[in-house]
């Protein structure tokens, strides 16, 4: 069990975390409105010191992770009290270890090429504009700041 756990959790905690997201946008004190990304924290967001940068949250994206490892572990428990002989093929776990992989290798680079930066926690204050959820092909709406402040 502890076995068959692993090899389908964490695939899928990466995928549903990459997958779908929620979106923020934001004006935090003394800088420029931002988009950050993460659910139910927003654990990275535009950087401040070039304009195709992002920063990254370690705290908050623990913190994602734990919340969404919790969720699948419940479900994963729940699929196995209902059906106790419910078993997974092979080649569903090929396939899904094969697109969290595809996921983390294509979200890495696009950071990676962007110059992050890497803070353990969001050292700023915020107001939050609005938010919104979008799916990882789908692009981030920026929404104008004039609507907020005239």
């Amino acid at each position: 069990m502890k076995k068959t756990l692993f090899t389908i959790l964490v695939p899928i905690i990466i995928i549903s975390m990459l997958i779908l997201t929620q979106w923020w946008y934001v004006l935090p004190m003394d800088g420029p409105d931002a988009l950050f990304w993460g659910f139910p924290f927003a654990f990275i967001g535009e950087g401040f010191h070039t304009s195709m940068s992002f920063q990254l949250f370690l705290v908050d994206l623990c913190t994602d992770i734990l919340c969404y490892t919790i969720f699948w572990l419940i479900v994963f428990l729940i699929i196995k009290k209902k059906w106790p002989t419910f078993t997974i093929s092979k080649w569903m776990y090929r396939i899904v270890w094969t697109l969290a992989i595809v996921l983390v290798l294509s979200s890495s680079f696009i950071v990676s090429i962007s110059e992050p930066i890497f803070k353990m926690k969001r050292n700023y204050d915020w107001q939050i504009m609005t938010t919104g959820y979008k799916f990882i092909w789908q692009s981030t709406p920026r929404p104008d700041i004039n609507k907020f402040h005239p």
